[in-house]
């Protein structure tokens, strides 16, 4: 604005002065516009409207001043003014962007990260200081850093923990380190979310392994209660039938047997006629004899 308020004023001289000599109504019409025009431009170099969620840096002939916040400011006609948002930016580690990790076991793994940031209005200024832009921001604090502190934090756990038991437990942490390093630059980290860990393919293959194995040992145990058990109920039974054997055998006394002998007699005398050796006769099993013969 400054620049075409200055060729407006240069555009009104030159063309009074040709009004002046050719005595040119026309001309001095166009001069009175132009200088109109001039004034004009020069007024609104002078004023800066800085947007809703957003922050302006105004620099005068390479001098940092104080951050502007939303609403309309008035400023030096020289001074220039860059705009950093204040609403949450996505920076997305994943693609060609994706981070290559080692677990403290050496397993390479490959993670998507999106980490979601902020210029904080307050150190707008600095932040200008230290990258110049809002995506010079980025790649020059927010994408190394971020990329460093994965690195880091996956290289305490094991490759086990990193892809499956402690994915909370180490997007926690990371959140937390990542925080940590750009708050005091003027950077506010408002979410981190680890989306996928995903194992390198030698990585893959001894996790494969490891679950054949552990399968594997799985049944071997298995078989080898089933055996444990099978062999204690034989056992138990084995008693049983021997406890059950020796009250039997306690059980049957001389009388026990004669009145089998005599329940069996009775038993088969309602039946047929027949005549029997009389129980406990003899140290033999009694004879029972039917009426056709002997057997």
């Amino acid at each position: 604005m400054l620049v075409l308020s200055c060729l407006l004023v240069l555009t009104a001289v030159v063309m009074y002065v040709f009004a002046r000599a050719q005595d040119s109504l026309r001309l001095r019409l166009g001069a009175g516009a132009a200088l109109l025009g001039s004034v004009l431009c020069g007024i609104a170099s002078t004023v800066y409207v800085v947007s809703a969620y957003e922050v302006g840096v105004p620099v005068t002939f390479g001098r940092v001043g104080t951050p502007m916040t939303s609403g309309m400011h008035l400023k030096a006609p020289f001074t220039d003014v860059t705009p950093f948002s204040t609403r949450p930016v996505d920076l997305n580690l994943s693609d060609k962007d994706v981070v290559e990790v080692r677990s403290s076991q050496g397993g390479v793994m490959y993670t998507e990260v999106t980490v979601k940031w902020a210029v904080t209005p307050a150190k707008a200024a600095e932040l200008y200081r230290l990258a110049g832009s809002e995506d010079a921001i980025q790649q020059r604090l927010v994408y190394p850093d971020s990329r460093e502190i994965v690195r880091n934090v996956f290289a305490r756990y094991t490759s086990e923990q990193g892809y499956a038991s402690a994915r909370e437990e180490i997007n926690a942490e990371i959140g937390k380190l990542i925080k940590e390093r750009l708050a005091p630059r003027g950077i506010d980290i408002t979410a981190v979310n680890l989306r996928n860990v995903r194992p390198s393919d030698a990585l893959q293959k001894q996790i494969d392994r490891k679950i054949q194995q552990k399968e594997a040992t799985e049944r071997a145990t298995e078989a080898t209660r089933t055996a444990e058990e099978e062999a204690k109920r034989r056992k138990i039974e084995a008693e049983g039938i021997a406890r059950a054997n020796k009250i039997l055998n306690d059980s049957l006394t001389d009388k026990v047997l004669m009145n089998q002998c005599i329940d069996a007699y009775r038993e088969a005398a309602r039946e047929n006629p027949v005549y029997a050796v009389p129980c406990g006769s003899g140290n033999g099993t009694p004879v029972i004899v039917g009426g056709s013969g002997r057997n």
